[in-house]
């Protein structure tokens, strides 16, 4: 049986892919569960570094929720149907952790967008920290246009990301923009033929799961952490970062390999 949400382990790095090309990899209940627990088990294993997140097919990264089964049942227009349906309104881990919002995951997530990136689509790519986007790609939250909003962090986070003019064209006015645009305004880090977009991907992810673990774990936590704080706050922040990675055996191990003209070999502690 195929799955709706695959995975795949590449090294110290996990690709995650949306299986559901039929309906430009719209989210169903099922595929937000599954979802959430790839993302639960990247945080908790610990030889995996990076994920990367992409879609199956070229026509889409993900069009957003199901508009047939997900969006109805959220609504209360549709009854549970099903196990998957029950614990996507019983389980709040559910849609932190699939939407990367407010599960706790100090690891780093590529994004590989190779498509429409729409709607809940959209909002899983604001919770990732590069994003590699094909040419063709097109960027929107329609929400509003159907009389709902964008619940899943946009509204957090989106004006965090890019220019506040920027954002609010997107969250007001539900028209999508193009690929080149989303480069210009910094929602995306570069653009790339379709077919290079996910071994783009996977070459920067690769790149990141080379280096020292703990210190990329304690950037991405602290760089989230001290994010709207106080400066002062914000330092103190990096000191326990501080304090945490140059007590570890692989801040010895760096400086020593590159002295030593060899590899590093880090071992996450």
């Amino acid at each position: 049986m195929t799955l709706p949400i695959q995975t795949a382990v590449h090294g110290a790095v996990l690709l995650v892919t949306l299986n559901n090309p039929a309906r430009r990899n719209a989210l169903t209940p099922e595929m937000l569960c599954r979802l959430a627990d790839a993302v639960v088990g990247f945080a908790r294993d610990a030889a995996l570094r990076v994920a990367v997140v992409t879609g199956a097919g070229d026509q889409a990264f993900c069009a957003g929720g199901d508009l047939a089964r997900t969006l109805p049942l959220m609504t209360g227009d549709r009854t549970p149907e099903d196990d998957w349906d029950r614990r996507l309104l019983a389980d709040p881990q559910v849609m932190a952790a699939s939407g990367l919002r407010d599960f706790p995951l100090d690891k780093p997530v590529v994004a590989a967008v190779n498509g429409i990136c729409m709607a809940a689509g959209f909002e899983l790519l604001l919770g990732t920290d590069l994003r590699i986007a094909s040419e063709a790609a097109i960027f929107g939250l329609p929400e509003v246009q159907r009389a709902l909003l964008p619940f899943a962090g946009s509204m957090a986070r989106l004006p965090q990301q890019v220019p506040h003019a920027a954002a609010m064209r997107l969250l007001l006015t539900g028209e999508p923009i193009d690929a080149h645009e989303a480069l210009r305004i910094g929602l995306v880090n570069e653009l790339r033929p379709a077919a290079e977009v996910l071994p783009a991907a996977m070459a920067v992810a690769e790149r990141i799961a080379r280096n020292g673990p703990l210190a990329v774990r304690a950037i991405k936590r602290t760089v989230l952490e001290s994010r709207g704080r106080p400066l002062v706050e914000a330092f103190a922040l990096e000191d326990a970062a501080k304090r945490e990675v140059l007590a570890s055996a692989d801040a010895r191990e760096g400086p020593r390999a590159f002295v030593e003209k060899r590899a590093p070999r880090y071992e996450g502690r």
